[in-house]
């Protein structure tokens, strides 16, 4: 018997497997990577050694306006380290400097002050200027020129005006950007709707090139870098976490220099061969990247590279905040035939994108190559709706799974955190 641990929001599953039904455990040796310095240091080592850029206090001087892009609640960045040392170099550069610390929702709702203090801490909170991007804040919103992909790009005008431009993030393999990080920060982090939404478009989201791990010829990550440089993001303090969600390593500098240094390094943990099997078990890595189904279809897409054609995923998300989108929950709901779905989302150009298609495109691909048993705290009917098939429990699960393949023996892959794995073919 061999037991496998899956994080489920808070909490963890446990559950032991038969030697002859679990053909593998999928992980990255992100877990077994020790660093030599606690995460402070980490974060300090690299605001001393930036790649490719001056350090960031030397970037301050004589820069009033400051802004530092920040994630926001969807995002598991250790802000509460990264953003205090980040204020301390800008303010040894200029004392007088006026920092705005700018939370990059993209299109998610905005950041409760709660979620702020549990983020910050409450000294940051109540001491420093703080600005919730809002996509449809249109008086907010500036263009400033075409994206290589054809849309309009436009920022928040508070990183617009900003004299020195920076932000924080973590570095992760992204479903279909390649890896967080980095450029997303300005898109779609404090993006226009109508910018994302161009950027997210279905003939993009159906590139080969648009995978987890692929930068190369990503053309999701090319306009994201190209609306990066011409916001002027200067410097950039990005951190590698593990499945603790403690900082194992930290890059900053220049947004593209820097963030490819950390894919780098990542890459070098992540990769992982595929183990076909009848049952591939996934999660979303927990807290908090586990709150909605919209969030759980990154994790999905790793079972996706290693489960075999119709075949069953099982997919472990608490689900304690909902769906994640009405947009995104009615392109499923609203019509039985998955496959008319994905023709329509096809047929559209870029510009006629509409909100959360792109993650409705992915779990249709998903679906059309496997069916999804979905474990959480959702209500089963919309579970069914939406074209999964509900449970409560991994237990429930497998007597599903083996019910839906017709089989009383059958083969299982696991991948306790689905989104930080790279599997390869």
């Amino acid at each position: 018997m061999e037991e496998v641990i899956f994080p489920y929001g808070k909490t963890k599953v446990q559950y032991s497997f038969r030697d002859e039904e679990l053909l593998g455990v999928l992980t990255s040796s992100i877990e077994e990577y020790k660093s030599e310095t606690g995460e402070e240091e980490l974060i300090e080592q690299a605001l001393r050694n930036p790649v490719g850029s001056l350090p960031l206090r030397e970037l301050a001087r004589n820069k009033k306006a400051v802004v530092v892009i920040a994630s926001d609640h969807t995002r598991p960045v250790p802000s509460k380290l990264i953003i205090p040392p980040m204020l301390r170099e800008i303010r040894a550069g200029n004392p007088d400097a006026d920092i705005t610390i700018l939370i990059a929702t993209g299109c998610h709702r905005g950041t409760t002050k709660e979620e702020l203090v549990d983020k910050f801490g409450e000294e940051i909170v109540e001491k420093e200027k703080i600005y919730i991007h809002d996509c449809d804040e249109r008086e907010k919103l500036r263009s400033i020129g075409t994206l290589p992909s054809g849309g309009d790009c436009e920022i928040n005008t508070i990183a617009l005006d900003a004299d020195l431009l920076v932000a924080e993030g973590f570095i992760e393999p992204h479903f279909f950007a390649g890896f967080s990080g980095g450029r997303k920060s300005v898109l779609p982090g404090v993006a226009g709707r109508s910018t994302v939404l161009a950027n997210h478009c279905s003939e993009f989201i159906a590139s080969p090139n648009a995978r987890t791990g692929v930068l190369e010829e990503n053309p999701i990550h090319r306009d994201m870098l190209w609306a990066a440089k011409e916001a002027k993001l200067q410097f950039v303090v990005n951190v590698v976490l593990n499945g603790e969600k403690d900082v194992i390593y930290a890059v900053a500098g220049d947004v593209e220099a820097a963030h490819e240094k950390g894919t780098t390094f990542l890459s070098s943990l992540c990769g992982v061969k595929a183990v076909p099997a009848d049952v591939v078990i996934t999660t979303n890595g927990g807290y908090p990247l586990d709150q909605n189904v919209y969030q759980a279809v990154k994790g999905m897409t790793a079972a996706e590279a290693t489960v075999k054609k119709d075949g069953v995923i099982i997919m472990l998300a608490a689900s304690n905040d909902g769906i994640g989108g009405d947009h995104f929950y009615h392109q499923l709901a609203d019509e039985e035939d998955i496959g008319k779905t994905m023709q329509q989302f096809l047929d559209r150009t870029r510009n006629e994108t509409v909100p959360d298609q792109w993650q409705t495109q992915i779990l249709l691909r998903v679906l059309m190559h496997a069916t999804i048993i979905y474990v959480s705290q959702m209500p089963d009917d919309l579970i069914t709706k939406m074209h999964m098939v509900p449970a409560h429990s991994l237990d429930e699960a497998l007597v599903k799974a083996k019910g839906i393949l017709k089989k009383s023996e059958i083969t299982v892959t696991a991948i306790p955190d689905g989104v930080s794995v790279m599997v390869q073919n």
